[in-house]
């Protein structure tokens, strides 16, 4: 249906572009921000212990928003897990 302009009215409602939220912060934000701050203390030679049971998200989901973020930063670091813990640590640079 036309509206009296003659144009079909928008799908969808509109909003001035300074007004939409940049950047993304998804469920796991928090707990990567302070795995990243952690990494920036970590001794060279040993990894931390992020408790998975602790989590809000998965295991997974987390391992991928930390790949995410310290891709984003320049930063190498490796995680590994078992069934209780996910681990991570900073890559030495050479």
């Amino acid at each position: 249906m036309r509206n009296p302009t003659g144009k079909k009215p928008p799908h969808f409602r509109t909003m001035l572009q300074t007004d939409v939220p940049q950047g993304r912060k998804g469920k796991h934000n928090q707990i990567v921000a302070e795995i990243l701050g952690d990494l920036d203390d970590l001794k060279p030679g040993t990894a931390m212990k992020v408790p998975i049971d602790g989590l809000a998200e998965s295991m997974q989901k987390v391992r991928s928003a930390l790949n995410r973020a310290t891709r984003k930063g320049g930063r190498k670091v490796a995680t590994a897990s078992d069934e209780k813990f996910l681990y991570v640590w900073n890559i030495k640079e050479d």
